[in-house]
Protein backbone atom coordinates (compact mmCIF):
# COMPACT_ATOMS: atom_id res chain seq x y z
CA UNK A 1 0.00 0.00 0.00
CA UNK A 2 2.73 2.42 0.97
CA UNK A 3 5.83 2.51 -1.16
CA UNK A 4 9.11 4.24 -0.62
CA UNK A 5 10.10 5.55 -4.03
CA UNK A 6 12.65 8.24 -4.59
CA UNK A 7 11.21 11.20 -2.68
CA UNK A 8 12.56 13.60 -5.27
CA UNK A 9 10.55 11.95 -8.04
CA UNK A 10 6.98 13.11 -8.56
CA UNK A 11 4.29 10.49 -8.77
CA UNK A 12 2.40 10.67 -12.08
CA UNK A 13 -1.31 11.31 -12.01
CA UNK A 14 -3.50 8.44 -13.18
CA UNK A 15 -4.18 8.53 -16.92
CA UNK A 16 -7.78 9.13 -17.90
CA UNK A 17 -7.89 5.99 -20.05
CA UNK A 18 -7.32 3.57 -17.20
CA UNK A 19 -10.71 2.30 -16.21
CA UNK A 20 -9.81 0.23 -13.18
CA UNK A 21 -7.74 2.66 -11.13
CA UNK A 22 -10.51 5.15 -10.29
CA UNK A 23 -12.65 2.28 -9.10
CA UNK A 24 -9.82 1.02 -6.95
CA UNK A 25 -9.67 4.24 -4.95
CA UNK A 26 -13.35 5.24 -5.01
CA UNK A 27 -15.16 6.54 -3.11
CA UNK A 28 -12.72 9.34 -2.42
CA UNK A 29 -12.60 10.90 0.97
CA UNK A 30 -13.97 7.77 2.56
CA UNK A 31 -12.35 5.50 0.03
CA UNK A 32 -11.32 1.94 0.51
CA UNK A 33 -8.68 0.12 -1.52
CA UNK A 34 -10.18 -2.85 -3.24
CA UNK A 35 -8.77 -6.31 -3.12
CA UNK A 36 -7.49 -7.86 -6.35
CA UNK A 37 -10.09 -9.65 -8.40
CA UNK A 38 -10.34 -13.33 -7.71
CA UNK A 39 -9.49 -14.20 -11.30
CA UNK A 40 -6.39 -11.98 -11.37
CA UNK A 41 -3.06 -13.77 -12.00
CA UNK A 42 -1.21 -14.56 -8.80
CA UNK A 43 1.99 -12.97 -10.09
CA UNK A 44 0.35 -9.78 -11.35
CA UNK A 45 2.10 -6.68 -9.96
CA UNK A 46 0.05 -4.62 -7.51
CA UNK A 47 -1.08 -1.28 -8.86
CA UNK A 48 0.55 1.67 -7.20
CA UNK A 49 -1.69 4.10 -5.34
CA UNK A 50 -1.32 7.76 -6.24
CA UNK A 51 0.33 9.60 -3.35
CA UNK A 52 -1.21 12.93 -4.32
CA UNK A 53 -4.80 11.78 -3.89
CA UNK A 54 -4.07 9.81 -0.73
CA UNK A 55 -2.48 12.95 0.72
CA UNK A 56 -5.49 15.02 -0.30
CA UNK A 57 -7.94 12.57 1.28
CA UNK A 58 -6.04 12.44 4.55
CA UNK A 59 -5.70 16.22 4.83
CA UNK A 60 -9.37 16.67 3.98
CA UNK A 61 -10.51 14.21 6.65
CA UNK A 62 -8.39 16.07 9.20
CA UNK A 63 -10.18 19.29 8.27
CA UNK A 64 -13.55 17.55 8.64
CA UNK A 65 -12.74 16.21 12.10
CA UNK A 66 -11.26 19.50 13.27
CA UNK A 67 -14.26 21.49 12.04
CA UNK A 68 -16.64 19.11 13.83
CA UNK A 69 -14.66 19.51 17.03
CA UNK A 70 -14.97 23.31 16.83
CA UNK A 71 -18.77 23.26 16.98
CA UNK A 72 -19.07 22.88 20.78
CA UNK A 73 -16.39 25.48 21.56
CA UNK A 74 -16.80 28.23 18.98
CA UNK A 75 -19.80 30.02 20.51
CA UNK A 76 -18.72 33.48 21.63
CA UNK A 77 -15.55 33.38 19.54
CA UNK A 78 -15.81 35.37 16.33
CA UNK A 79 -12.44 34.11 15.10
CA UNK A 80 -13.41 30.47 15.67
CA UNK A 81 -16.68 30.98 13.86
CA UNK A 82 -14.84 32.57 10.95
CA UNK A 83 -12.40 29.64 10.72
CA UNK A 84 -15.34 27.27 10.83
CA UNK A 85 -17.01 29.11 7.94
CA UNK A 86 -13.88 29.04 5.79
CA UNK A 87 -13.26 25.35 6.46
CA UNK A 88 -16.89 24.36 5.91
CA UNK A 89 -16.95 26.23 2.63
CA UNK A 90 -14.56 23.78 0.95
CA UNK A 91 -13.71 20.67 2.97
CA UNK A 92 -16.75 18.61 1.93
CA UNK A 93 -16.73 20.01 -1.63
CA UNK A 94 -13.09 18.87 -1.89
CA UNK A 95 -14.10 15.38 -0.74
CA UNK A 96 -16.96 15.29 -3.20
CA UNK A 97 -15.00 16.62 -6.16
CA UNK A 98 -12.32 13.96 -5.70
CA UNK A 99 -15.03 11.36 -5.27
CA UNK A 100 -16.60 12.40 -8.55
CA UNK A 101 -13.21 12.28 -10.26
CA UNK A 102 -12.73 8.67 -9.21
CA UNK A 103 -16.28 7.78 -10.25
CA UNK A 104 -15.77 8.66 -13.92
CA UNK A 105 -15.67 5.06 -15.07
CA UNK A 106 -18.61 3.85 -12.99
CA UNK A 107 -21.15 1.80 -14.92
CA UNK A 108 -23.80 -0.64 -13.70
CA UNK A 109 -21.70 -3.74 -14.31
CA UNK A 110 -22.03 -6.58 -11.77
CA UNK A 111 -18.55 -6.04 -10.31
CA UNK A 112 -18.98 -2.29 -9.88
CA UNK A 113 -22.45 -2.61 -8.44
CA UNK A 114 -21.07 -5.11 -5.95
CA UNK A 115 -18.34 -2.67 -4.91
CA UNK A 116 -20.91 0.09 -4.56
CA UNK A 117 -23.05 -2.06 -2.29
CA UNK A 118 -20.22 -3.43 -0.15
CA UNK A 119 -18.18 -0.21 0.00
CA UNK A 120 -20.97 2.34 0.45
CA UNK A 121 -24.40 0.84 1.16
CA UNK A 122 -23.28 -1.70 3.78
CA UNK A 123 -21.17 0.82 5.78
CA UNK A 124 -24.13 3.21 5.65
CA UNK A 125 -26.51 0.64 7.16
CA UNK A 126 -24.01 -0.44 9.81
CA UNK A 127 -22.93 3.01 10.95
CA UNK A 128 -26.36 4.62 10.72
CA UNK A 129 -27.56 1.91 13.10
CA UNK A 130 -24.48 2.29 15.31
CA UNK A 131 -24.82 6.07 15.57
CA UNK A 132 -28.53 5.80 16.35
CA UNK A 133 -27.84 3.35 19.18
CA UNK A 134 -24.96 5.49 20.40
CA UNK A 135 -27.18 8.56 20.53
CA UNK A 136 -29.91 6.59 22.33
CA UNK A 137 -27.73 5.19 25.10
CA UNK A 138 -24.76 7.56 25.41
CA UNK A 139 -27.00 10.62 25.35
CA UNK A 140 -29.74 8.96 27.41
CA UNK A 141 -32.28 9.47 24.63
CA UNK A 142 -34.54 6.39 24.71
CA UNK A 143 -36.82 7.94 22.07
CA UNK A 144 -34.01 8.20 19.50
CA UNK A 145 -35.23 6.15 16.56
CA UNK A 146 -33.24 3.97 14.19
CA UNK A 147 -34.23 5.02 10.69
CA UNK A 148 -32.21 4.20 7.61
CA UNK A 149 -34.14 6.90 5.75
CA UNK A 150 -32.95 9.72 7.99
CA UNK A 151 -29.13 9.87 8.08
CA UNK A 152 -27.76 11.31 11.29
CA UNK A 153 -24.59 13.35 11.69
CA UNK A 154 -21.89 11.83 9.42
CA UNK A 155 -23.73 9.09 7.58
CA UNK A 156 -25.47 11.44 5.14
CA UNK A 157 -22.33 11.40 2.98
CA UNK A 158 -22.57 7.66 2.36
CA UNK A 159 -26.22 7.93 1.38
CA UNK A 160 -25.38 10.83 -0.92
CA UNK A 161 -22.41 9.02 -2.44
CA UNK A 162 -24.58 6.02 -3.25
CA UNK A 163 -27.11 8.23 -5.04
CA UNK A 164 -24.48 10.23 -6.89
CA UNK A 165 -22.56 7.20 -8.10
CA UNK A 166 -25.61 5.24 -9.20
CA UNK A 167 -26.64 8.24 -11.33
CA UNK A 168 -23.17 8.70 -12.85
CA UNK A 169 -24.15 7.28 -16.28
CA UNK A 170 -26.84 9.98 -16.52
CA UNK A 171 -24.37 12.81 -15.88
CA UNK A 172 -21.85 11.28 -18.25
CA UNK A 173 -24.36 11.39 -21.10
CA UNK A 174 -25.79 14.88 -20.64
CA UNK A 175 -24.53 17.67 -22.89
CA UNK A 176 -24.20 20.22 -20.05
CA UNK A 177 -24.19 18.18 -16.84
CA UNK A 178 -22.69 20.83 -14.55
CA UNK A 179 -25.27 23.43 -15.57
CA UNK A 180 -28.10 20.94 -15.01
CA UNK A 181 -26.75 19.98 -11.59
CA UNK A 182 -26.50 23.65 -10.59
CA UNK A 183 -30.12 24.20 -11.58
CA UNK A 184 -31.12 21.22 -9.43
CA UNK A 185 -29.08 22.56 -6.50
CA UNK A 186 -30.68 26.00 -6.82
CA UNK A 187 -34.17 24.50 -6.91
CA UNK A 188 -33.37 22.41 -3.83
CA UNK A 189 -32.23 25.52 -1.97
CA UNK A 190 -35.60 27.20 -2.41
CA UNK A 191 -37.91 24.20 -2.05
CA UNK A 192 -38.72 23.57 1.61
CA UNK A 193 -41.07 20.66 0.86
CA UNK A 194 -38.40 18.19 -0.30
CA UNK A 195 -38.35 16.38 3.04
CA UNK A 196 -35.54 14.81 5.05
CA UNK A 197 -35.53 11.31 3.58
CA UNK A 198 -31.90 10.36 2.87
CA UNK A 199 -31.05 14.00 3.62
CA UNK A 200 -32.15 14.80 0.08
CA UNK A 201 -31.76 18.60 0.37
CA UNK A 202 -28.06 18.16 1.13
CA UNK A 203 -27.66 15.48 -1.54
CA UNK A 204 -29.03 17.81 -4.19
CA UNK A 205 -27.25 20.96 -3.03
CA UNK A 206 -23.86 19.22 -2.99
CA UNK A 207 -24.54 17.46 -6.31
CA UNK A 208 -22.71 20.02 -8.52
CA UNK A 209 -19.39 19.25 -6.83
CA UNK A 210 -19.71 15.56 -7.67
CA UNK A 211 -20.66 16.36 -11.26
CA UNK A 212 -17.71 18.76 -11.47
CA UNK A 213 -15.41 15.95 -10.36
CA UNK A 214 -16.81 13.74 -13.12
CA UNK A 215 -15.72 16.33 -15.69
CA UNK A 216 -12.13 16.61 -14.46
CA UNK A 217 -9.14 14.97 -16.10
CA UNK A 218 -5.54 14.42 -14.93
CA UNK A 219 -4.36 17.52 -16.76
CA UNK A 220 -6.65 19.67 -14.62
CA UNK A 221 -4.87 18.50 -11.49
CA UNK A 222 -1.52 19.19 -13.11
CA UNK A 223 -2.66 22.76 -13.73
CA UNK A 224 -3.76 23.11 -10.12
CA UNK A 225 -0.33 22.01 -8.90
CA UNK A 226 1.54 24.76 -10.74
CA UNK A 227 3.63 27.16 -8.66
CA UNK A 228 1.60 30.19 -9.72
CA UNK A 229 -1.59 28.58 -8.41
CA UNK A 230 0.05 27.83 -5.06
CA UNK A 231 1.16 31.42 -4.72
CA UNK A 232 -2.30 32.74 -5.64
CA UNK A 233 -3.85 30.42 -3.07
CA UNK A 234 -2.20 32.33 -0.21
CA UNK A 235 -3.99 35.67 -0.77
CA UNK A 236 -7.13 33.71 -1.65
CA UNK A 237 -7.30 32.06 1.76
CA UNK A 238 -6.25 35.27 3.50
CA UNK A 239 -9.04 37.14 1.79
CA UNK A 240 -11.53 34.38 2.63
CA UNK A 241 -10.51 34.53 6.30
CA UNK A 242 -10.92 38.32 6.42
CA UNK A 243 -14.33 38.16 4.77
CA UNK A 244 -15.43 35.31 7.05
CA UNK A 245 -14.39 37.33 10.11
CA UNK A 246 -16.58 40.19 8.90
CA UNK A 247 -19.48 37.87 8.02
CA UNK A 248 -19.27 35.64 11.11
CA UNK A 249 -21.85 37.54 13.21
CA UNK A 250 -24.01 38.27 10.16
CA UNK A 251 -24.35 34.96 8.30
CA UNK A 252 -26.23 31.81 9.27
CA UNK A 253 -24.14 28.63 9.37
CA UNK A 254 -26.96 26.72 7.70
CA UNK A 255 -25.81 28.06 4.35
CA UNK A 256 -22.56 26.08 4.71
CA UNK A 257 -24.27 22.88 5.82
CA UNK A 258 -26.50 22.97 2.73
CA UNK A 259 -29.16 20.89 4.44
CA UNK A 260 -31.99 23.43 4.46
CA UNK A 261 -33.88 25.67 2.09
CA UNK A 262 -33.74 29.44 2.28
CA UNK A 263 -37.27 29.53 3.68
CA UNK A 264 -36.29 27.10 6.45
CA UNK A 265 -33.66 29.63 7.54
CA UNK A 266 -36.20 32.48 7.45
CA UNK A 267 -34.48 34.03 4.44
CA UNK A 268 -36.11 35.28 1.22
CA UNK A 269 -36.67 32.49 -1.28
CA UNK A 270 -34.45 34.12 -3.91
CA UNK A 271 -31.49 34.16 -1.53
CA UNK A 272 -31.30 30.38 -1.90
CA UNK A 273 -30.36 30.74 -5.55
CA UNK A 274 -27.86 33.53 -4.86
CA UNK A 275 -26.15 31.69 -2.00
CA UNK A 276 -26.05 28.37 -3.84
CA UNK A 277 -24.23 29.87 -6.81
CA UNK A 278 -22.00 32.09 -4.67
CA UNK A 279 -20.96 29.25 -2.38
CA UNK A 280 -20.32 26.98 -5.35
CA UNK A 281 -17.90 29.52 -6.76
CA UNK A 282 -16.21 30.16 -3.42
CA UNK A 283 -15.95 26.44 -2.63
CA UNK A 284 -14.45 25.67 -6.04
CA UNK A 285 -11.81 28.39 -5.67
CA UNK A 286 -10.88 27.34 -2.13
CA UNK A 287 -10.74 23.69 -3.19
CA UNK A 288 -8.32 24.64 -5.96
CA UNK A 289 -6.21 26.47 -3.38
CA UNK A 290 -6.32 23.47 -1.06
CA UNK A 291 -5.39 20.99 -3.81
CA UNK A 292 -2.57 23.28 -4.96
CA UNK A 293 -0.83 22.86 -1.60
CA UNK A 294 -1.36 19.11 -1.26
CA UNK A 295 2.07 17.40 -1.44
CA UNK A 296 2.66 15.42 -4.61
CA UNK A 297 5.28 13.06 -3.20
CA UNK A 298 4.83 10.31 -0.59
CA UNK A 299 4.72 11.72 2.94
CA UNK A 300 4.55 10.12 6.38
CA UNK A 301 0.75 10.39 6.24
CA UNK A 302 0.28 9.09 2.68
CA UNK A 303 -0.44 5.57 3.91
CA UNK A 304 -3.32 6.99 5.97
CA UNK A 305 -5.14 8.08 2.81
CA UNK A 306 -6.31 4.51 2.28
CA UNK A 307 -7.97 4.45 5.70
CA UNK A 308 -9.98 7.63 5.59
CA UNK A 309 -13.26 5.72 5.63
CA UNK A 310 -12.42 4.67 9.19
CA UNK A 311 -11.37 8.15 10.21
CA UNK A 312 -14.51 9.65 8.73
CA UNK A 313 -16.98 7.19 10.24
CA UNK A 314 -15.35 6.81 13.67
CA UNK A 315 -14.34 10.34 14.62
CA UNK A 316 -17.99 11.24 15.14
CA UNK A 317 -18.11 8.89 18.13
CA UNK A 318 -15.23 10.82 19.70
CA UNK A 319 -16.71 14.27 19.09
CA UNK A 320 -20.23 13.34 20.11
CA UNK A 321 -18.97 11.23 23.00
CA UNK A 322 -17.05 14.18 24.42
CA UNK A 323 -20.12 16.34 24.01
CA UNK A 324 -22.43 13.82 25.69
CA UNK A 325 -19.95 13.42 28.55
CA UNK A 326 -20.09 17.16 29.21
CA UNK A 327 -16.40 17.75 28.58
CA UNK A 328 -17.05 20.97 26.70
CA UNK A 329 -19.61 22.22 29.21
CA UNK A 330 -17.44 21.54 32.26
CA UNK A 331 -14.34 23.13 30.76
CA UNK A 332 -15.36 26.60 29.67
CA UNK A 333 -11.71 27.53 29.12
CA UNK A 334 -11.85 25.43 25.93
CA UNK A 335 -13.57 28.41 24.31
CA UNK A 336 -10.37 30.44 24.76
CA UNK A 337 -7.72 30.58 22.02
CA UNK A 338 -5.56 28.11 23.97
CA UNK A 339 -8.48 25.75 24.38
CA UNK A 340 -9.36 25.99 20.71
CA UNK A 341 -5.80 25.09 19.74
CA UNK A 342 -5.87 22.12 22.12
CA UNK A 343 -9.20 20.90 20.74
CA UNK A 344 -7.83 21.23 17.21
CA UNK A 345 -4.68 19.23 17.99
CA UNK A 346 -6.62 16.49 19.80
CA UNK A 347 -9.11 16.17 16.94
CA UNK A 348 -6.33 16.01 14.34
CA UNK A 349 -4.40 13.41 16.34
CA UNK A 350 -7.55 11.37 16.99
CA UNK A 351 -8.63 11.15 13.37
CA UNK A 352 -5.04 10.37 12.35
CA UNK A 353 -5.01 7.35 14.65
CA UNK A 354 -8.36 6.24 13.29
CA UNK A 355 -6.94 6.19 9.74
CA UNK A 356 -4.04 3.86 10.59
CA UNK A 357 -3.76 0.39 9.01
CA UNK A 358 -4.56 -1.55 12.24
CA UNK A 359 -7.89 0.27 12.59
CA UNK A 360 -8.64 -0.26 8.93
CA UNK A 361 -7.94 -3.99 9.23
CA UNK A 362 -10.12 -4.24 12.32
CA UNK A 363 -13.07 -2.60 10.55
CA UNK A 364 -12.66 -4.31 7.20
CA UNK A 365 -15.57 -6.61 7.94
CA UNK A 366 -17.97 -3.64 7.76
CA UNK A 367 -16.11 -1.13 5.55
CA UNK A 368 -14.77 -3.60 2.98
CA UNK A 369 -16.89 -6.75 3.40
CA UNK A 370 -16.39 -9.48 0.83
CA UNK A 371 -20.01 -10.68 0.80
CA UNK A 372 -19.49 -13.14 -2.03
CA UNK A 373 -22.33 -15.15 -0.54
CA UNK A 374 -24.76 -12.36 -1.45
CA UNK A 375 -23.81 -12.02 -5.13
CA UNK A 376 -23.73 -14.21 -8.17
CA UNK A 377 -20.35 -15.45 -9.35
CA UNK A 378 -20.23 -13.15 -12.37
CA UNK A 379 -20.17 -10.18 -9.97
CA UNK A 380 -16.48 -10.86 -9.42
CA UNK A 381 -15.71 -10.18 -13.06
CA UNK A 382 -15.11 -6.70 -14.43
Amino acid sequence: MFHAPNVFQRDPLPPATRESEPERQAPAGVAVAERPAQNAPANAPAKKRDAYFDNAKYLAIVLVAVAHSWVPVMEGSRAARALYMVTYTFHMPAFIIISGYFSRSFSPTPAKVKRLVTGVAVPYVVFETAYSLFRRYANDSPDAAISLLEPWYLTWFLAALFIWRITTPIWQNLRHPLAVSLVIAVLASLTPGIGDDLDLPRVLQFLPFFVLGLQLRPEHFRLVQRREVRLLALPLFAGAAVFAYWAAPRMQLGWFLRDSSAQDMNAPWWSGAVMTLALFGCATLLTIGFLAWVPRRPMWFTVLGAGTICGYLLHGFLVKGADYAGIFDRNEWLVSPTGLVLVTLVAAAGVTLLCTPPVRRALRCVTEPDMNWAFRRDSARI
